[in-house]
């Protein structure tokens, strides 16, 4: 145990997701270390993405305004809706371009377990925007691109059957299966069958 300030940032950084207590204390006397320069940019940074971030008003992705830039964007097929998580997994899906529709970001997934219901999540904003015609278009597709887990899985199953009944609506879930250069002998039984259940016709 170290004494006071630095005590204090080695505890709050052993707080973000992914840093254990020696990986804080790495961090923490890198910052003591380092230019007041270095120091004050990071200061600033943190500063910003408090006071200036904030999350968009259609698919609650994070937004330095309104509207995100990929709802702003009219180029964009608002026909299709990809369903996601979390805000990183916009980025995940964007980094593939192959994808140009637009997202709606639930910020979680069912967790009973954990006290994240339905009411939790940002469910009841994406029936009003399916209930709603989005710029004069109606959304024909709803992908559902929810972590292939637990939670990720009940709450595509709950998605599902809350969408079913909208009338002209396919509702998709991403495939999931093999990684490419792993070998059939690894993979576990639900990822094999998955692979299995999910293949598709080449000729």
């Amino acid at each position: 145990m170290y004494e006071g300030p630095i005590q204090d940032l080695i505890d709050e950084l052993g707080k973000l997701p992914g840093l254990g207590p020696k990986g804080a204390q790495r961090i923490a006397f890198h910052l003591l270390a380092a230019e007041n320069a270095e120091t004050n940019r990071l200061i600033g940074a943190l500063t910003r993405v408090r006071d200036d971030v904030t999350f968009c008003a259609e698919c609650g992705n994070v937004s330095a305004d309104r509207l995100c830039r990929i709802c702003s964007d009219a180029r964009r097929d608002a026909t299709k809706i990809c369903v996601v998580e979390e805000p990183k997994d916009v980025l995940a899906i964007e980094r593939t371009r192959e994808f140009a529709g637009r997202y709606h970001v639930l910020g979680g997934a069912l967790d009973p377990l954990s006290g994240i219901g339905p009411d939790q999540l940002r469910i009841r904003e994406l029936l009003r925007r399916l209930g709603n015609q989005e710029d004069g278009v109606d959304v024909s597709e709803v992908i559902v691109a929810t972590d292939p887990n637990t939670e990720g899985e009940a709450t595509a199953t709950y998605l599902v059957r809350m969408l079913k009944d909208f009338p002209g609506l396919s509702v998709t879930r991403l495939a999931s299966g093999l990684p490419m250069g792993g070998d059939l002998e690894f993979a576990d039984d639900l990822t094999l069958g998955r692979a299995l259940s999910g293949r598709r016709v080449l000729v």
